[in-house]
C-alpha cells in the first residue's frame, strides 16, 4: 500500500508538472501576443512620425532648392552684365524693359458644361441609335 501511495504522488507530481509546463505555453502565447500588439503600434506610429519628417524635409528642401536656383539666376545675370559694355548694357536694359512691358500670361479657364451635354462616348452611341 505504501508504493501505491508513492506512485501516486508520483503520478500527481508529474502531472502537475505537464499542468504547469502547458500553462507556461499558454501564458507565453498570450505575453507574445501582447507584445507583438504592442510592437506593431510601435512601428505604426514611428511610420507616421516618419512620414511627417519626410514631408517636412520635402518641404524644406524645395524651398533651398527654390532659394538656390533664383540665387543662380541672379548670380549668373550679374557676371553676363559684369562683362557687358556700356552700350551692351543699355540694349540689354532695353530689351528687359520691353519683355516687361508685354502683358503677363493668363490662366486658361475652364468653360462649364451644360447640364445637359453629353460625353463623348455618350455622343456617339446616341448618333448611333439614331
Amino acid at each position: 500500500m505504501c508504493e501505491r501511495i508513492e506512485r501516486g504522488i508520483d503520478m500527481a507530481t508529474i502531472g502537475d508538472g505537464f499542468k504547469d509546463i502547458f500553462l507556461a505555453g499558454v501564458g507565453a502565447m498570450a505575453i507574445t501576443g501582447e507584445k507583438a500588439t504592442d510592437l506593431v503600434s510601435t512601428l505604426i506610429a514611428k511610420g507616421e512620425l516618419t512620414v511627417e519628417q519626410g514631408k517636412q524635409i520635402n518641404t524644406e528642401l524645395a524651398h533651398k532648392a527654390a532659394n538656390a536656383a533664383q540665387s543662380a539666376r541672379f548670380d549668373a545675370l550679374e557676371a553676363r552684365m559684369s562683362v557687358m559694355t556700356p552700350e551692351e548694357r543699355e540694349a540689354f536694359a532695353a530689351k528687359a524693359a520691353e519683355i516687361a512691358a508685354r502683358p503677363a500670361a493668363q490662366p486658361v479657364q475652364e468653360q462649364p458644361q451644360a447640364e445637359d451635354s453629353q460625353e463623348p462616348s455618350e455622343q456617339a452611341e446616341a448618333s448611333a441609335e439614331q
